[in-house]
Parts: structure tokens; C-alpha cells; sequence
């Protein structure tokens, strides 16, 4: 099976960064309030795609999150069978174990941004009841993907794009209140637009809430880099017992494994910082909700 994977870049100075067994894809000069939506978006709509091979659209940054060289994800890429529709690569494994889901992690990372998430949630699920699914969705390592570093067969990501879309054509549109918090800023390194953080979790949604239609294999999610903040870095054992009751709680629907989570992170958190004198760390325990 073929795999083309692409290494967006804006610049020569981050065109100089690319690792050299991935397909550059320029994005320099275009739009960047999108950042890397813009030049996924731009080559799934003007370029013919293989259905039977895997397309991947990494950051410049991939490396340096991930610990990861194009040789090794070749190589994950070669070993996976070919029915399997989405490869995920997703860093950031305490994120992932630590918060319920992605829509806790965003709320927790930009504050704010919970509102847009419901407003596209209704504008991308109008079937769905975005207050349960925000807060009693169970996301495990199995189906969340951050900086979107995933590789997927055409069908996924004609899905994808679909979704992507309409809030893009929102955004752009403006002239309502969605369209007003989507071009916002939210915190960051530097300020962002809110609608790039947005984007960056519908793949997550899509896993998360359509499991049976999609095959999908994961990079061990526990050996890539964790830089990213969360207590400090600390706990990696801890946070995979984490994931592992979410991934429990999510494929059996058994609320002991759930609670369970929720008494363990408590336990965690109280650790942490009685080891670090931290009690700004408090927040996402204190807004969790129970199933």
C-alpha cells in the first residue's frame, strides 16, 4: 500500500527543519489564521487521491512533539495492515489520559473556548445533544489525536473535510455569533484563532463517536514526548492507568471503570500537589462531571 506522507512548511527557515523522507507541502504566504487547515484543505480539494493509499499532513513541528523520524512511521505505516483506514501519531499522552476528553483539555487550555465547541457541535451533529457528549463523552488514547498527526485512507478524510467545512464556510462567512468565536483568539504560545484548535478535534470527534466505522491503529501514544506542561510532566505510569480505565469505561460503558478514573485523577492531582505546592493545577479536577 502506498503512503504519501506531507511536512507542512511556512518559510525556508521551517522548510529547513522538514525531515527529508516526507513530502514538503508549502503553506508560506497563505492564510495563516488557519494554520495547517489551509493547506490540507487546499490539496484534498484540488488534487486526486488514491482511495487505496494513506495521506498524512505533519507540522513542521512533528519531530520535536513526537520524538519520531519519517523512517520509523514508514516503518508503523509497513506493518499495518491494509483494511486499517486511520494510523494516528499523537503526542501529548498525559493530555490525553488525563482529561475526560478533548472538549475538557480545550476548556482547560484555552478558557472560553467551550462555548464555540458547543456551537459547532450543533452545527456539525444538529442530531446530537452537544451538553451530553461534551461533558459525558469518554475519550482514551485509542481515539484522540492532537496536532492532527494522523494518516488516513481518502474516505476519512473526504469525511473529515466535510465536517471541516462547514465550519470553515461559518468562520468565513462571519456576521454571527459563532463565526465571532471561531476568529477569536484563545490562549496559546501566541494567540490563536479559536476555530484552529477547533478543527484540531474533530478527528478526535469522529473517532470517538463513530468507533464501528472506522479501523484504526495507534502509535503507542505512552512512548512519545509529553512535553506539554501537564503537572509538570511527571506520573507517566499513573497517567497510563488513566487511559486505560477511560479505554475500559468506553468499550464496556461500565460506570465503575468511570468513577474509577475520576477517584484515581482526584488521588493524582491531591499528590501532585502536596509534592509541588501547585493549587493552580486544581481546575480541570474541579469542573469534572460525573456520567
Amino acid at each position: 500500500m502506498k503512503h504519501y506522507i506531507h511536512q507542512i512548511f511556512y518559510s525556508p527557515e521551517s522548510r529547513a527543519r522538514l525531515d527529508p523522507g516526507f513530502i514538503p507541502l508549502d503553506n508560506s504566504g497563505q492564510r495563516p489564521d488557519w494554520y495547517e487547515y489551509w493547506p490540507i484543505r487546499r490539496f484534498l480539494l484540488e488534487k486526486t487521491l488514491d482511495p487505496h493509499a494513506h495521506y498524512g499532513f505533519f507540522s513542521p513541528k512533528f519531530a520535536e512533539k513526537t520524538g519520531l523520524t519519517s523512517a520509523q512511521v514508514a516503518q508503523f505505516l509497513a506493518d499495518t495492515p491494509d483494511d486499517v483506514d486511520v494510523v494516528t501519531f499523537s503526542p501529548y499522552f498525559s493530555n490525553i489520559a488525563f482529561f475526560r476528553n478533548v472538549f475538557e483539555q480545550a476548556e482547560y487550555w484555552h478558557p472560553g473556548i467551550a462555548s464555540t465547541l458547543a456551537g459547532v457541535l450543533k452545527l456539525i451533529a444538529p442530531h446530537r445533544d452537544c451538553e451530553p457528549l461534551m461533558n459525558g463523552l469518554v475519550m482514551s488514547a485509542a481515539g484522540t489525536v492532537y496536532c492532527n498527526y494522523f494518516v488516513a485512507k481518502p474516505r476519512f478524510w473526504q469525511h473529515w473535510l466535510a465536517l471541516c467545512e462547514r465550519i470553515f464556510e461559518v468562520a468565513e462567512a462571519g456576521g454571527t455569533e459563532l463565526a465571532a468565536q471561531l476568529n477569536s483568539d484563545r490562549r496559546y504560545v501566541l494567540p490563536t484563532p479559536a476555530k484552529v484548535f477547533v478543527i484540531e478535534r474533530i478527528v478526535s470527534i469522529i473517532l470517538s463517536t463513530e468507533p464501528d466505522r472506522w479501523k484504526v491503529r495507534n502509535y503507542d501514544s505512552t512512548v512519545l514526548l509529553a512535553d506539554n506542561g501537564l503537572l509538570d510532566g511527571k506520573y507517566r505510569e499513573e497517567m497510563v492507568v488513566l487511559d486505560a480505565l477511560k479505554y475500559a469505561a468506553s468499550v464496556t460503558g461500565f460506570r465503575g471503570y468511570y468513577e474509577q478514573f475520576v477517584r484515581a485523577r482526584e488521588r493524582l492531582l491531591m499528590r501532585y500537589q502536596s509534592e509541588s505546592a501547585a493549587p493552580r493545577q486544581s481546575a480541570p479536577v474541579g469542573r469534572l462531571r460525573s456520567r
